[in-house]
């Protein structure tokens, strides 16, 4: 359990006190005091290691399980007086252009705060020093955890979503260069890439209207703050739904300018075809080697034939040049 436990502490009155001994203890002390709570950060436990945590705090089976398996979406539900809130977070690999998806579990009671980690993303160290580094808003109790979390996560949020807007930028670059290649592969993957991103960011906005709206009595006192991250993400939320469509447009722009040169080869084939076609007629006629065919036996006859071969195809070609198709 103790490679599990990331940090450990009690708050009382935005003070941090860390806990030396059984986490057990810690929360007995944490409910006779009545003014402070407990924050425990794990990462990534099982269900063994979990257990103690469980079963020391009631937690309801459901969100124990939830919280061990992952996987889960966005979501806000209350088991008796616990809260359970998932969130997802986001991190761009610059390497690959891919968005990384992890989550946070977060319980949260009137005593107590327990964050469970997944994935290498995010990491909650800076969010936790910067808790401490306000203990104004730490004497909100353990709703500020939540608002902290949540904050960290959105403007997480805003940095992927600008990483997405530049690679967009640069396919669209690539799709009206004159020398373009077929990009069709990439758009479809970095479509992927952002819907998988509405999917982390789009089912947080209920959970944090229902906040922002007082439906959730523990975030009485923190409403102002948890109304701040709900802007930060709506406006997220909508640069996601831009550059959905944008995609579509560059998808749909790219596979028009691909039609287009399409036609232009064919219709080059198709003029170099009908160049082709007028000395190969003539050669088929008089390949043929008829006894009787007029001028076969003619001194001039087969200069003359190449001659004609050549003007008609001069002509050709001049009259297809001007018309755009060569």
């Amino acid at each position: 359990m103790r490679g599990v436990i990331v940090d450990k502490a009690i708050y009382a009155n935005g003070t941090r006190s860390d806990i030396d001994g059984d986490i057990s203890d810690a929360f007995d002390l944490a409910r006779e005091n009545g003014e402070c709570f407990v924050w425990i950060g794990l990462f990534e436990p099982d269900e063994e290691e979990f257990e103690l945590v469980r079963d020391e705090l009631r937690l309801h089976p459901l969100a124990a399980e939830d919280a061990v398996s992952a996987h889960q979406r966005p979501k806000m539900e209350r088991y008796d007086d616990t809260l359970f809130v998932v969130l997802k977070t986001l991190t761009y690999v610059d390497e690959t252009s891919d968005i990384e998806v992890g989550e946070i579990m977060v319980f949260l009671g009137a005593d107590f705060v327990v964050t469970v980690r997944h994935g290498a993303g995010n990491p909650l160290g800076p969010v936790r020093k910067r808790l401490e580094e306000s203990p104004e808003l730490l004497k909100h109790g353990a709703t500020a955890v939540l608002y902290a979390v949540c904050d960290e996560i959105v403007d997480r949020y805003g940095l992927v979503v600008h990483e997405v807007e530049v690679d967009i930028i640069g396919l669209e670059r690539a799709v009206f260069d004159p020398s373009a290649r077929d990009v069709t592969a990439e758009v479809y993957s970095l479509k992927r890439e952002v819907l998988e991103f509405r999917s982390a960011e789009d089912p947080l906005v209920p959970v944090l209207q229902e906040i922002v709206k007082g439906r959730v009595a523990e975030c009485g006192g923190t409403r102002e703050y948890f109304r701040d991250v709900l802007d930060h993400l709506l406006l997220v939320d909508g640069q996601v739904d831009a550059h959905n469509e944008l995609l579509n447009s560059v998808l749909t722009a790219h596979l028009a300018l691909l039609g287009k040169q399409q036609n232009e080869d064919m219709r080059k084939i198709s003029a170099w075809a009908a160049i082709i076609a007028v000395p190969t007629a003539i050669a088929g006629i008089y390949g043929m080697n008829f006894t009787h065919m007029p001028e076969l036996n003619w001194t001039f006859g087969y200069p003359l034939v190449i001659c004609a071969m050549a003007v008609v195809c001069t002509l050709l070609f001049r009259r297809l040049r001007k018309s755009g198709w060569l």
